[in-house]
């Protein structure tokens, strides 16, 4: 099923969301549980709907913004290349480049990591449904770098609950705009948007604690500053929430700021360490694209 447009509906009588809105429009209670993970129901405007169990009352009114892809949906392996940091037998750690999305999605059918992961794996969990093979965590379309993917459900069991517990260490670089001279330490909650569903925002209605730790490298000509970002927890775009916050916005994010070009926001998912599920410590690297520093005006470039 995809949803076109947002669904609004009052509600009459007391009953769990799910159940509600199956019983209210042609959408299946299953398909509701997957909206809801998606963070696509809202009530009330502001009420992000995180459980299919909420309950709703008389005169609530739920919102549906998120379209969705039914988990019957003919999936094709495609041949696109992929950059294979690391690969065993329960996991691959793919380099994923800017501009791909990570599963398919209305308006997004093909072309996606998981098109490419079916092509070049046979075997990949299946815990996340059958549209998010090997999925256990994202990153953004227009934010390149380091993902891991599940080739058993006991591996993505195992690092599911790693990134539960914050046990997988993950760190970016990004361009930030104007100049940044001392470490921040930034930790105010993150939320959905009221007024654009597309947007997070920092709020203390119906978010989430988000911590993100920025450490200036490289400041020049008062313009930018390439920073690093660690990641204390992973809400949705928290990294260009708490950039934006600090004004700081990160370079190129259109969504946040302004648009720069094609490669979009300047934002590079590249170290990650953990304790893999053999016992291992592990770390992996992934440099920037070269796009990540094109028509930057006097942009540093590493050596």
């Amino acid at each position: 099923m995809i949803i076109k447009d947002e669904i609004v509906i009052k509600v009459e009588y007391q009953d769990r969301i799910d159940k509600y809105i199956s019983d209210h429009t042609d959408i299946s209670r299953n398909d509701i549980k997957d909206i809801i993970k998606d963070y696509g129901v809202f009530v009330d405007e502001t009420v992000e709907v995180r459980k299919p169990n909420f309950i709703v009352k008389p005169n609530h009114v739920i919102k549906i913004t998120k379209k969705i892809v039914k988990d019957d949906y003919n999936l094709e392996p495609q041949n696109i290349p992929l950059d294979i940091v690391y690969e065993d037998e329960h996991i691959v750690v793919i380099n994923k480049p800017s501009g791909m999305i990570v599963h398919p999605a209305p308006g997004n059918y093909d072309k996606s990591l998981v098109n490419a992961l079916l092509y070049h794996f046979k075997n990949l969990s299946n815990l996340n449904g059958p549209i998010r093979p090997g999925i256990i965590h994202r990153i953004d379309k227009h934010t390149s770098g380091l993902l891991i993917v599940a080739k058993t459900n006991q591996a993505h069991r195992y690092f599911a609950d790693l990134i539960k517990k914050h046990e997988v260490n993950r760190e970016y670089l990004a361009i930030a705009k104007g100049v940044i001279n001392n470490i921040i330490h930034i930790d105010v909650p993150i939320g959905r948007n009221p007024h654009d569903f597309q947007k997070m925002m920092v709020s203390k209605i119906n978010s989430k604690n988000a911590y993100t730790d920025i450490y200036p490298i490289h400041n020049f000509d008062n313009k930018y500053t390439l920073v690093k970002c660690v990641l204390k927890t992973g809400r949705t775009h928290q990294i260009r929430v708490h950039l934006k916050y600090i004004n700081h916005p990160v370079l190129g994010d259109d969504l946040y700021d302004q648009y720069l070009d094609e490669f979009r926001q300047r934002l590079h998912a590249y170290k990650l360490s953990f304790k893999h599920i053999n016992g291992k410590d592990m770390e992996f690297i992934a440099d920037c694209p070269k796009e990540f520093y094109e028509n930057v005006p006097e942009i540093y470039k590493p050596n």
